[in-house]
């Protein structure tokens, strides 16, 4: 007997049982919105006012943690607002021909912290053009108050509306944490978040300590409204997420994150990027739940087969589908062919495995090329 929604489809995937075909839950945001910001959009979907309504037109699931972010201001978020103690905070918005800046400013007791965001129209991205923390010798003090001061508030109405919007067409996904480890990405940036933490140990430990705290706070009131999936939006890629500092500045939180989840009856994810294939078992084995677009060559380190073959029986995958793929496979022949591989080495797993994009569907990507995917599915996705 088939499911009768996708949201069937998704939640029976979540619960590590076989839907009648494998989920295909696309990540079509930046991608949609650059058709539409340059007036690219097809005209069989010109009249789609967001990415959920293309999905929706495509007749795809949806298990998305990007269906109700604004992608000029953030890469994620959107459900919660940040609450300040002792930290006065002020954005400043102001435009560069269509690139919109976004000037962030921190006044701690300790010194004054400002980050710079451009969101760069041609691209259709947001990029980091200066971080908050550029000084690790005279700003130390001041992201310490800005962290301490920190915590976050889950505003439920706003999850209903999204939760409302996508309907029985799948699952909304609250993308709205991250580790300990990338919050010193977010501020510090990778590179000196190495040298920070070299230098500067133990008051790193405290930072991230209260960090840890003040995102598990913001993941129980998440679960206990009832969120069914909650994603820590890491990278987790092995470059910058090594096993020794996994190990050291993450696991504890990821753990600590997937067992409140699971008390609510939540589940816990990572957003993955690039080389996985040393931090699999590692993440599995803290009670994970899964990882969101795993990459695989060339863009990643593991296939899709050996991930699945790497992880215990009820680690979630989604991913199968790179700007390799929506580039370079140029025909409908050579989309088929590559989903129908791909369906026969996911089928055995699909109770724990969603068709998707490994991070992102690129700007360039052909509409064709994607309902040529939407065509291959509907072909070799029964389970």
């Amino acid at each position: 007997m088939g499911l009768s929604t996708p949201q069937d489809a998704v939640l029976t995937v979540l619960k590590r049982q076989r839907p009648a075909r494998l989920v295909y839950a696309p990540n079509y945001w930046q991608w949609y919105v650059h058709q539409r910001n340059h007036g690219h959009l097809p005209g069989d979907i010109r009249s789609c006012r967001s990415q959920l309504e293309l999905i929706r037109q495509l007749g795809l699931e949806v298990f998305s943690r990007n269906v109700y972010c604004d992608e000029q201001r953030g890469w994620f978020g959107g459900l919660c607002d940040e609450v300040w103690t002792g930290v006065d905070t002020r954005v400043e918005e102001t435009f560069e021909g269509k690139d919109r800046l976004l000037v962030k400013t921190y006044q701690t007791r300790k010194g004054t912290l400002t980050e710079r965001q451009r969101y760069v129209f041609a691209e259709s991205t947001l990029v980091q053009e200066q971080f908050a923390v550029d000084n690790l010798d005279t700003q130390l003090a001041a992201l310490e108050e800005l962290v301490a001061g920190r915590r976050w508030r889950f505003v439920p109405e706003r999850y209903a509306a999204s939760r409302a919007a996508v309907g029985k067409d799948g699952v909304v996904v609250a993308g709205e944490v991250f580790s300990p480890l990338k919050l010193l990405h977010l501020l510090v940036g990778a590179v000196n978040t190495t040298f920070l933490i070299m230098d500067h140990g133990d008051q790193v430990r405290e930072i991230l300590a209260r960090h840890e705290s003040a995102q598990l706070d913001l993941i129980r009131q998440m679960a206990a409204a009832g969120v069914p999936a909650i994603m820590a939006m890491d990278n987790l890629d092995a470059a910058f997420h090594t096993p020794a500092y996994v190990d050291r500045f993450s696991a504890s939180f990821y753990e600590k994150a997937s067992r409140l989840c699971h008390e609510y009856g939540s589940t816990f994810f990572i957003h993955a990027c690039g080389r996985q294939r040393v931090n699999l078992k590692r993440i599995d084995a803290l009670g994970v739940d899964g990882l969101e677009g795993v990459a695989f060559p060339p863009l990643g380190d593991v296939t899709l087969l050996e991930a699945m073959q790497m992880t215990r029986d009820r680690f979630l995958i989604t991913g199968g589908i790179s700007a390799m793929e929506t580039r370079n496979l140029k025909t409908r022949a050579d989309v088929f062919e590559y989903t129908r591989q791909l369906a026969d080495q996911m089928r055995p797993f699909a109770h724990r495995f969603m068709l998707s994009a490994s991070c992102n569907t690129p700007i360039d990507a052909r509409w064709e090329t994607l309902c040529d995917f939407r065509d291959a599915w509907r072909e070799f996705g029964t389970v």
